[in-house]
């Protein structure tokens, strides 16, 4: 179904769709100026955290009993190697996090051969081969992104490889990775016209794999063609973007997203349960503007801004699980919190979400989830660490449209200060030759190149002056 001919959802479907007030069980971040931002700082909230009271719901496709958040392992904590040659994950921390998410009753991990550059998989196997299998459900996926491994062969090399990263011999959860990306020609070359698809569902009857689904990004064409063949695929889950911006405001966050109330309905009407990612829209919903952040404080001050984004994120009763890439132990503590049990979302506070999407939209921000595909860059960049600097001093008004502008001293001073405290000098947008290596690999479609010469043709100007 085109997006114009979708069909939507009114305020009385939303509530019965959500079920809000009916459910039983209910980033150390720095910010523009470089200084930690209190609106995350706060996020690990005082109160010991309960072992046995955290949220799960079951597939109705398998009877997985699956906890409410899960655990996405696209950020794992890395460290400098010992050579000094880049850096390489922190092993003993993705460890620790992993027995703490499991010892309060995590038991969903989402992993990929694209994450980490590469190296998650590795990591994320080491990590729960050290647990009884029976204990958690592993997701992967088919992250046949570049062209080189469309081929059948070099596909089946990935999955095959997957099971030997992961030390496993099933997968719980196999994804065909961001559909949507290329449109309906690149899913025909990296599924349909090498076979892998027919190979992924006789895999699933071996029992080599649990539950097959796909994880939705851009063009909706290919999402509506997935789904209409649903009778004879039998798909047993689908992963979509949720939050509360991109419910409603999709493409104003970017045009070529779906908003996801279409997509969340298109799967409840064929009893397929969502997997949500980006429930904080790459970071952005736990690091609001000061004023947005004291209304959300207000109604819940012992709260975290970032918990608001999960507990609406969760409210949904076909949402499986919600995924939230913890780096640190803090965010892993704070999410805990929340679904542990989830108090869901009441119509007022679905209210006042609306309210703040329809504020958070007025500020331009780049649409960068910090996926970090775009990574390595071949000229040394730090492209995602450059686009949320931008991102982070337009939430907190430090990008001065003019030297007019009446605060146009301290918001130049912290743009410029910040920027060279969150990305070093060598790795900064001016280094961008324009070579457009990265844009094939964002699944939001940004014009990465395009973006960073803008912002340094902003940074030069606040450092000559000439706003």
């Amino acid at each position: 179904m085109k997006e114009d001919n979708k069909n939507k959802i009114n305020r009385r479907d939303f509530f019965k769709l959500a079920g809000a007030g009916t459910l039983a069980s209910a980033a150390a971040l720095y910010g523009c100026s470089g200084n930690k931002n209190n609106g995350d700082s706060e996020s690990a909230a005082l109160g010991e955290i309960p072992t046995d009271k955290m949220t799960y719901r079951t597939n109705p496709n398998t009877g997985d009993r699956v906890s409410l958040l899960g655990y996405g392992c696209m950020r794992w904590p890395t460290r400098k190697r010992a050579d000094g040659n880049g850096d390489e994950i922190d092993q003993e921390a993705v460890n620790d996090l992993i027995d703490y998410a499991i010892a309060h009753g995590v038991n969903y991990f989402d992993t990929s051969p694209a994450y980490v550059q590469g190296l998650s998989e590795r990591a994320t196997g080491i990590a729960l081969k050290r647990h009884p299998r029976e204990k958690f459900f592993l997701a992967t996926k088919l992250s046949n992104f570049s062209p080189g491994t469309h081929s059948r062969e070099e596909s089946l090399a990935m999955y095959h490889r997957s099971f030997r990263d992961l030390q496993v011999d099933y997968i719980d959860y196999l994804l065909l990775h961001g559909i949507g990306m290329g449109g309906m020609e690149a899913l025909h070359s990296r599924y349909l016209d090498n076979g892998m698809l027919d190979f992924l569902l006789k895999e699933r009857e071996a029992g080599r794999i649990r539950n097959l689904g796909f994880s939705y990004h851009g063009d909706i064409e290919v999402f509506d063609y997935l789904l209409s063949r649903h009778d004879e695929l039998k798909w047993d889950f689908v992963q979509i973007q949720l939050n509360y911006v991109d419910w409603r405001h999709a493409k104003e966050v970017n045009t070529r997203n779906t908003d996801a109330e279409y997509l969340y309905a298109e799967l409840t009407k064929r009893n397929i349960p969502a997997v949500i990612m980006e429930p904080l829209l790459g970071g952005r919903l736990s690091r609001l503007n000061d004023h947005l952040m004291a209304r959300l404080k207000q109604r819940r001050p012992q709260e975290s801004v970032a918990s608001w984004a999960f507990r609406f994120a969760g409210t949904f009763p076909d949402v499986l699980t919600v995924l939230s890439g913890m780096t640190y132990m803090e965010h892993l503590q704070d999410n805990l919190r929340t679904f542990s049990p989830l108090v869901p979302c009441t119509e007022e506070e679905c209210t006042l979400l609306e309210d703040t999407a329809r504020r958070m939209l007025q500020y331009p921000t780049v649409p960068c989830n910090d996926c970090k595909y775009c990574m390595p860059c071949p000229y040394g960049l730090d492209i995602p660490a450059i686009l949320l600097h931008y991102n982070r001093c337009i939430n907190e008004g430090n990008v001065p449209q003019s030297s007019q502008d009446e605060n146009y001293r301290e918001a130049r001073r912290a743009f410029l200060i910040g920027y060279d405290r969150s990305v070093p000098r060598l790795r900064q947008a001016n280094r961008c030759t324009g070579c457009g290596q990265c844009n094939p690999h964002c699944p939001q479609g940004i014009d990465i190149p395009a973006k960073l010469q803008e912002i340094d043709r902003f940074v030069e100007a606040l450092k000559q002056e000439t706003l």
